[in-house]
């Protein structure tokens, strides 16, 4: 790689897109590891407003080359991923389930059941592992971190985050013609 090469991409590795992200994924992780502390209609509120946040700081990440693939690491353990997606299951209740459909399926005409806890809580396996990968101080680990993330949103969490997004619109919202917000709680 010839030195103005190495220099562009050091810039885009610091640059206000990534930090920016990196800002995001950590006020979502923080929210989300206290998730018990808020009741449902909090969390669906704060995620109304966050979760577009994390795909838009998301589709503007630079393309970051990765000069050695073994640096590449992940945090968060099947156990944290249980206990968090319990914790928000059981605190979403029936209102954890909704459907949508996959335009990623050949056919496009049956919905698929999922789950918000269970988006959630895979953003939140993505964003933490971004966030500590960055954070290490080696540049070879913030390539990685922000090369993952990108194609993660790219491959992943980018369409969690929009079926999420339209099922909790749906509860904040659903029943606004009336007046009332369907019981979250």
């Amino acid at each position: 790689m010839n030195e103005i090469s190495k220099e562009s991409t050091q810039d885009d590795l610091y640059s206000k897109k990534v930090i920016e992200m990196l800002t995001v994924a950590n006020e979502y992780c923080l929210f989300i590891e206290k998730a018990e502390d808020f009741t449902s209609e909090e969390i669906f509120r704060y995620m109304q407003k966050i979760l577009p946040l994390i795909y838009l700081k998301a589709s503007l990440l630079p393309e970051i080359p990765v000069s050695d693939e073994s640096a590449a690491e992940h945090f968060v353990t099947e156990e944290q991923w249980e206990n968090l997606f319990n914790t928000l299951s059981v605190k979403f209740g029936e209102n954890d389930i909704y459907y949508f459909i996959d335009l990623l399926e050949k056919s496009h005409s049956d919905p698929v059941r999922a789950s918000i806890a269970e988006n959630l809580t895979d953003l939140y396996q993505d964003m933490k592992d971004f966030v500590l990968l960055y954070q290490k101080p080696v540049r070879i680990a913030q390539e990685c971190a922000v090369r993952d993330c990108k194609i993660l949103f790219e491959t992943r969490y980018g369409y969690r985050i929009v079926n999420a997004q339209q099922a909790i619109h749906y509860l904040l919202y659903s029943s606004a013609d009336a007046g009332n917000f369907i019981d979250l709680d």
